[in-house]
């Protein structure tokens, strides 16, 4: 492992993003600001948005990659390798909720540190020359995340936002910007990687930093703000008066937001105050409308819940877009044809994406679904290559299904809002039932929607 940097000489770190679904990445500039607070010379690389320079890899004393989610640490293995092959004598250490997922998989290429929540203090003191923990995950089982104080991240020379996804409108789009109010969450859902890390428990950014990071992506051009935190009702509170200041200071900025079905039942009272200081949409990650499936995964909320916070969203003026995770291995025909139906009687079609049509139960190292009897039975062995427990159906007409609805979704651009319509057909057709008569479907832009939907 390479030693210590000797704190006498310039001292310059390079931090990389590898994916961010479309994102200005928060994972660069938040541990960028506080490596400069503490005199070093950092240079961010989105390299999802731009090639890696060749001069900021071998000048590098230090190389952080932020690993948020699965395609991002998937895509991180050839950069991290291309890195420590390219520059030896750098330190190299990953970060973010699926670092410490993977550090077995990490060390493997050459990264010598792994932090996950609450990362920013632990990597600038690991910089400065104190040790990290030997084994991330362990060391978080059972203890307290840290309560921080943050730093206003610091965006300079990333790409700037007229580069990454923008807000979609029937009337054109808004470029936008992406903050976090809050970390971790208070839900153990069996399913979701940040419950490994946090355990529970969330984490508050300060109201002044937010708000200071919001103005400073505003005077960039951000015409709207995306709210990344895994549920923005874990501190209503705080949630609220964050949005209320957004909205005296930038009336005419919209935002989104991520908010369980369960909150949005608890605090339907706070939805007409999101409504009135322009929430533009709220995702929710509903996963499935089968009650037994969402026992297994522990969401908290069940198929009537679901239809209960449709309603309303819809009469407090707010768009909802929900999420899914179509292919588990409690999956049947019928069950993936009602999803269908359902999405389609409740008007919905316009607000899911394609993709979210095709979407496979992941089961990354340290998930909590491993400790569940109804997935052990289905799992295989765990696939370095894709850096998740292989399963399989006990079904072969639904893994044909997956296969057949993931082609069609991939081919789905040219085809647009006709997307749902042919999914529909495919899987009606496979269970011998006859596909809902559809009206036709609208293109998507009649309801908000961010133009790179991806979710894991």
């Amino acid at each position: 492992m390479p030693s210590a940097y000797n704190a006498s000489q310039v001292k310059r770190a390079l931090l990389v993003s590898t994916y961010e679904i479309g994102r200005q990445p928060f994972g660069l500039a938040s541990p960028a600001a506080w490596l400069k607070a503490a005199g070093w010379d950092v240079v961010c690389a989105d390299v999802a948005k731009e090639a890696l320079q060749a001069a900021a890899v071998v000048s590098a004393d230090l190389v952080g990659f932020h690993l948020p989610m699965h395609t991002a640490t998937r895509l991180a293995g050839p950069v991290i390798q291309r890195i420590r092959r390219d520059n030896p004598a750098a330190r190299l250490c990953a970060y973010g909720l699926y670092a410490p997922l993977n550090e077995e998989w990490l060390r493997s290429l050459g990264v010598d540190a792994v932090f996950g929540g609450e990362f920013e203090a632990d990597l600038t003191r690991w910089a400065e020359g104190e040790p990290a923990p030997l084994r991330a995950l362990e060391s978080l089982t059972g203890r307290r995340v840290p309560r921080l104080h943050f730093l206003v991240p610091d965006r300079r020379g990333l790409p700037p936002l007229s580069q990454y996804a923008a807000l979609r409108l029937p009337n054109g789009q808004r470029r936008t910007g992406y903050t976090e109010a809050t970390r971790g969450c208070k839900h153990l859902c069996r399913h979701c990687p940040v419950v490994p890390i946090y355990d529970g428990q969330f984490r508050v950014v300060q109201q002044d930093v937010v708000l200071a990071d919001i103005a400073a992506q505003v005077a960039c051009g951000a015409e709207h703000v995306t709210f990344g935190d895994p549920d923005f009702l874990n501190g209503p509170a705080h949630a609220m008066r964050i949005v209320e200041a957004l909205h005296r200071a930038h009336p005419t900025v919209s935002y989104d937001v991520t908010i369980k079905i369960e909150h949005l039942l608890k605090y339907r009272d706070l939805l007409p105050r999101l409504a009135g200081t322009l929430c533009a949409f709220v995702t929710s990650a509903v996963e499935s409308l089968d009650d037994r499936v969402l026992a297994i995964l522990d969401k908290g909320h069940t198929r009537q819940g679901f239809l209960e916070a449709v309603r309303i969203c819809r009469g407090a003026g707010l768009t909802l877009i929900p999420t899914f995770v179509a292919f588990h291995p409690w999956l049947t025909l019928d069950g993936y044809c009602d999803l269908l139906d359902t999405i389609e009687r409740l008007g919905l079609v316009d607000h899911v994406a394609p993709i979210q049509l095709a979407l496979r139960l992941l089961v990354p190292e340290g998930s909590r679904l491993l400790l569940v009897e109804e997935m052990r039975r289905h799992l295989g062995a765990f696939d370095r290559s894709t850096l998740t427990y292989r399963w399989s159906h006990s079904d072969s007409r639904i893994e044909a299904l997956y296969h057949d609805v993931s082609a069609v979704v991939g081919a789905s651009a040219a085809r647009g809002a006709h997307v749902f319509a042919e999914i529909s057909r495919l899987a009606h057709e496979r269970t011998g039932l006859v596909a809902r008569d559809s009206r036709p479907a609208r293109h998507r832009a009649t309801v908000p929607y961010l133009d790179e939907p991806w979710y894991c």
